[in-house]
């Protein structure tokens, strides 16, 4: 009668697996018949240590100085494969109270550091011995396993990684040019000055300060600015202090290209365009195409969380909390931060419009 649901078919065993309970029953076989341990390697494709060891495994000591001595049994060195397998894993090597761990330990709760950059920080500037430094799996995969003195709600964005939709809907009007229509330089991130803006709002029911948020592309740079208002007027007067603030020349140089969403907020913000500054609108309900901008806003919440007032904070201690986020190393950046980058930015600028001006 067939059997439709068996088979007797056993796939080949690759070089440098492990032996399987089929192929120590070869070996038992072979062993019988009086094959040599490089013959029956060479029939199983492995080395003859392997068949070596194996037969120490499978086989039983003797008893006594009588009696037959024990064979090879294939069933004992499965047995024996499994428990030995059962105890193989790496050596747990967390200490807490390592100078490393304490140390990363501290930047997280006292500087909001993830651990990914508390490792590439410690390594680029050597501030541990290599063997002291683990690895930032390592680290995170001791968090989840709660043997860290930290929780997870130390760190909220291990929290709060999701993937973002592609998808975008066409139901809502572009203030301006489309996305589409920016240079590919400020996509690929090559060039200094291109930016994301957007506002970050407290409570949403009633009119209130926001803050508005600029990120430049290529360094991460993150601008926080106090404003009156969620308008349009509020923004174009924040814009107009910066512009008095890196120069009138200089401005168009510094902000190449703005990327915005449709809000209203920023239906004035072509009027840049005046100072020769690129003026791009994402499309309608894609944030994932300002990504950056949202990843900001996410680490400015740690902050002021959603729902709390910006009118409680002063513009003083908003640009504080910028400097703060500035001054956070980056894996994308090298592990430097993103104000070190900024301000070779700013010296390029400054020193080029200096010469041509002599």
């Amino acid at each position: 009668m067939d059997q439709l649901n068996a088979t007797t078919f056993t796939p080949d065993r690759e070089r440098g697996q492990h032996l399987k309970f089929e192929d120590r029953c070869s070996i038992k076989i072979f062993k019988k018949l009086g094959h040599s341990l490089r013959s029956i390697a060479a029939e199983l494709d492995c080395s003859p240590s392997t068949i070596m060891y194996e037969l120490r495994r499978g086989t039983g000591e003797r008893n006594g100085s009588r009696g037959r001595f024990p064979e090879y049994s294939a069933k004992r060195g499965q047995v024996n494969y499994e428990i030995n397998r059962s105890r193989c894993r790496k050596p747990h090597k967390l200490d807490v109270h390592s100078p490393f761990i304490e140390w990363v330990v501290k930047q997280v709760k006292e500087k909001k550091w993830s651990l990914d950059v508390c490792v590439g920080w410690a390594r680029r500037h050597k501030k541990f011995p290599k063997e002291q430094i683990l690895c930032a799996k390592t680290l995170y995969n001791e968090l989840w396993a709660g043997n860290l003195p930290l929780t997870p709600f130390d760190l909220p964005e291990a929290l709060s990684r999701r993937q973002k939709s592609s998808r975008y809907r066409q139901n809502k009007r572009i203030l301006g040019k489309s996305i589409d229509e920016r240079p590919q330089e400020a996509m690929l991130r090559t060039v200094c000055g291109h930016w994301e803006i957007d506002t970050v709002v407290g409570h949403r029911s009633g009119r209130e300060s926001v803050v508005l948020t600029l990120v430049e592309k290529k360094t991460d740079y993150y601008l926080a600015i106090k404003i009156p208002g969620k308008d349009a007027d509020s923004v174009m007067t924040a814009m107009e202090v910066l512009r008095e603030e890196y120069g009138e020349t200089e401005f168009s140089e510094v902000f190449k290209t703005i990327t915005s969403d449709n809000g209203s907020e920023f239906e004035r913000l072509a009027e840049l365009e005046d100072y020769g500054v690129g003026v791009f609108f994402a499309h309608p309900y894609s944030s994932w195409e300002r990504p950056q901008n949202e990843r900001h806003n996410r680490l400015f919440r740690r902050y002021i969380p959603k729902g709390k007032s910006i009118d409680d904070y002063s513009a003083e201690q908003i640009l504080q909390f910028a400097d703060e986020m500035n001054a956070l190393p980056r894996r994308t950046l090298g592990y430097a931060t993103p104000e070190e980058l900024f301000d070779v930015f700013l010296d390029q600028v400054y020193s080029v419009n200096k010469v041509q001006v002599a």
